[in-house]
């Protein structure tokens, strides 16, 4: 695998989020840029700080895109740039800005994605704001953008961006990270159809799509397969003319920075002063004023604690700093006035005049007095109610060079599935909390070390460097499977090359898949057919080389239509196989029995859901067909929550695979399948040509276990590991024909 370091380096990097990097501001003349922080822009800024990839685009500086309150006269004709960034500005005009950012994001997406729907509110007038300011985004991109540049687009602000850049730039690479939850199915499905429909279509136009944990990702390709229709194998979608790798990519930080602050003389000036001010145990929590980071919650929780433990009274001081965020909105008024009173309430109720035991404070830190809490605090209390990953946290244990200390931390933040050493707290469970104070405070300090260096350990190996070289391995990946999922499809060269080979060979073997390569995809399965004159041609190719007809039918079927031929038969993916010339059936030897029962009432529960759909049960597999169902599109919805809930039901210990075939969701053992037999075959005799051909998603088993030097051929134009594709099944006879034509002329 590449590295980032081993990338050619053709092109420049462009980060399209929200926000600029920095705010801008003019003095008379002079435009001065002061840096924002946060976690996207500290990310980014790696790439170019030391020890990042200062070289990964070398030809330029990193291009940024982002939205500005500025207007677009005080900054007309000013470079925008400092050393690590070129900004590029883009205006939005007030009224759209409140219906796309405070509207669509902010009181739509922000909260329905963090599982608060009561506070979502869905209006016409945000939807249309947000696509026309993504429109906006999308023209700055297309003034900068240039051949071989490389397109990162930030959040849920701009989840219709990638598929606009993919429609106007398709050559060039595109990746999307996303950095709140992705929420469930039921909750995603909340919005309209036309709109939840433009998102995942807008998302899926990257190459690259991140999240922060794997729940995520498949709450995402959930969403793909039931509004888009397309599945996933190992997180690939493909989309026919290209794939999109969705994976986890749990973004970090800079551990070096916040390990190396420990003893610089500020941090260690503002830790001193913590502990001689408060003397006390110090609980330590910071927030944005947000209703995902449960601060009402967390302050009850300590109540609790308070009620249970007098013991610890004048003895522990829990500091409470929240970021001022939002707070000339209502709701965030509101919310703050419920934490100045539940602390007043606390405060009044357990103080006394030497021992205040919640020191609240509503502002922002500065670097060292964060830095001196982290390291003066015994205790991070880190309980948001749903967060995307939370990188508070990594701060804390990253900041921790003493190896001291404890972190309380959510199951519901995203760092919760690597910090596992944390102790792990339900966030709306008071006595959760309560409990999870007390073992913190009382927790021996070989123990706290133990933890906190498996945590440090980890946030090391994985940190914000590792994030973005992770990020773009995977972009290069992504290339490397495009590599195997070509489309070529043949030409006349191509076809004389198959030709010679033919001609030279003196053993040969064929492949042949049935629907879709010998007979015509129809609405009826029992009517496909393959024509007689397509027969009679594989009959003549079987007088003199070896033949396979290799199959998802049964035996019956196929062997009734094969009768008389002298062909080699495999029904069933592998299951079953009759030799040429033989009356007798193999079964394969890793088929197991007694498995069809509890699937088979799944399927005919879905089939009595979807009119026309049927089950088909074969010796070996169980099938859900739906070509034939009344109406298409409600069917392929109903066959997404099928292959959904039989990708959860069914359990690693029982060896089934799912394949989503053409109109068919289908179930049989792991054990075999066409590229199992097919290898079978081949290994079994000494070939010196072997083709197969075929069209559907099973082929491509067949197409990947071939040796490297047979003839495989893709019907149709979706991506595929076969080296070659012809049109449709149309073309099967006439390739066929001339192929053979080369022995009769002999």
């Amino acid at each position: 695998m590449k590295n980032l370091n081993e990338i050619e380096k053709t092109g420049r990097l462009i980060i399209v989020a929200y926000r600029l990097p920095f705010k801008i501001v003019r003095e008379d003349e002079h435009i001065t840029l002061f840096q924002n922080s946060g976690g996207l822009v500290s990310a980014v800024l790696s790439l170019v700080g030391d020890g990042g990839y200062a070289s990964f685009y070398a030809q330029d500086k990193i291009q940024w895109i982002g939205y500005t309150d500025n207007n677009p006269e005080e900054l007309e004709g000013q470079a925008l740039e400092n050393e690590s960034f070129r900004a590029h500005p883009v205006f939005i005009p007030d009224d759209i800005n409140e219906n796309y950012y405070e509207g669509f994001c902010n009181d739509l997406i922000w909260p329905l994605f963090h599982y608060f729907p009561s506070l979502a509110h869905f209006h016409d007038r945000y939807f249309q704001a947000y696509k026309e300011a993504n429109e906006l985004f999308f023209n700055k991109v297309a003034e900068v953008i240039r051949p071989g540049d490389v397109v990162w687009v930030q959040d849920y602000q701009l989840m219709l961006l990638p598929g606009m850049l993919r429609d106007k730039f398709p050559h060039n690479k595109i990746g999307f990270f996303f950095h709140i939850p992705f929420p469930s199915y039921e909750l995603f499905r909340l919005l309209p159809v036309t709109w939840r429909t433009a998102l995942i279509e807008g998302i899926i136009g990257a190459d690259v799509v991140g999240f922060h944990t794997n729940d995520y990702v498949e709450y995402f390709l959930k969403a793909v397969r039931m509004v888009s229709g397309y599945g996933n194998k190992l997180h690939y979608i493909n989309l026919s003319n290209r794939i999109v790798k969705v994976d986890s990519f749990p973004i970090s930080i800079d551990f070096k920075k916040f390990d190396g602050a420990y003893n610089e003389p500020e941090i260690k000036e503002a830790r001193e002063l913590a502990r001689d001010t408060l003397k006390e145990k110090i609980i330590f929590s910071v927030d944005r004023l947000d209703y995902s980071k449960g601060i009402l919650h967390r302050l009850s929780g300590f109540e609790r604690f308070l009620q249970q433990h007098q013991e610890w009274h004048e003895r522990v001081v829990f500091v409470m700093v929240v970021v001022p965020s939002r707070d000339s909105i209502g709701q965030y008024q509101q919310m703050k006035s419920e934490i100045d009173q539940t602390v007043g309430r606390i405060n009044s109720n357990y103080g006394s005049i030497n021992w205040q035991p919640i020191l609240y404070q509503y502002r922002s830190m500065s670097y060292a007095e964060l830095l001196g809490m982290y390291t003066a605090s015994d205790v991070a209390l880190i309980t948001p109610v749903r967060d995307g990953m939370n990188l508070v946290c990594k701060e804390y244990v990253a900041s921790r060079n003493d190896n001291g200390g404890v972190l309380i931390l959510s199951e519901m933040a995203g760092a919760a599935a690597e910090l596992g050493e944390a102790i792990i707290i339900n966030p709306l469970d008071n006595q959760g909390i309560a409990d999870g104070i007390i073992k913190a405070l009382e927790m021996p300090p070989e123990e706290q070390q133990k933890r906190m260096e498996a945590m440090r350990e980890r946030i090391k190996e994985y940190d914000v460097f590792a994030w973005t070289n992770d990020f773009f391995t995977q972009m290069t990946m992504l290339e490397q499977e495009h590599d195997k999922l070509r489309q070529v499809f043949l030409t006349a060269v191509g076809i004389d090359k198959i030709k010679r080979a033919y001609q030279e060979a003196s053993n040969r073997i064929f492949f042949f898949d049935y629907d879709g390569t010998l007979a015509p995809i129809v609405a009826d399965p029992s009517k496909a057919i393959v024509a007689e004159e397509l027969k009679q041609l594989i009959s003549e190719i079987a007088g003199t080389d070896t033949v396979v007809i290799i199959s998802g039918r049964d035996r019956h079927f196929l062997d009734h239509l094969f009768a008389g031929l002298p062909v080699y038969i495999v029904a069933e993916h592998g299951a079953l196989s009759k030799a040429r010339g033989s009356a007798e059936w193999k079964l394969n030897e890793s088929y197991e029995e007694n498995w069809k029962d509890s699937i088979r009432v799944i399927l005919d529960m879905y089939a009595k859901r979807c009119p026309g759909a049927f089950v088909e049960e074969k010796e070996t597999s169980l099938a859900w067909h739906y070509r034939t169902a009344d109406d298409e599109e409600y069917a392929t919805r109903r066959a997404q929550e099928l292959l959904w809930q039989l990708k959860n039901y069914i359990q690693p210990e029982l060896s089934l695979q799912i394949i989503d075939g053409n109109k068919v969701v289908e179930v049989k053992k792991t054990a075999y399948n066409k590229g199992t037999a097919a290898k079978e075959l081949v290994e079994a005799g000494d070939y010196d040509f072997i083709f197969a051909i075929g069209d559907d998603t099973t082929d491509e088993d067949m197409f990947l276990a071939l040796p490297p030097s047979s003839f495989t051929i893709k019907i149709g134009d979706d991506l595929s590991a076969a080296k070659n594709h012809i049109r449709n099944q149309a073309e099967v006879y006439h390739f066929l024909n001339e192929l053979v034509s080369v022995s009769r002329e002999e």
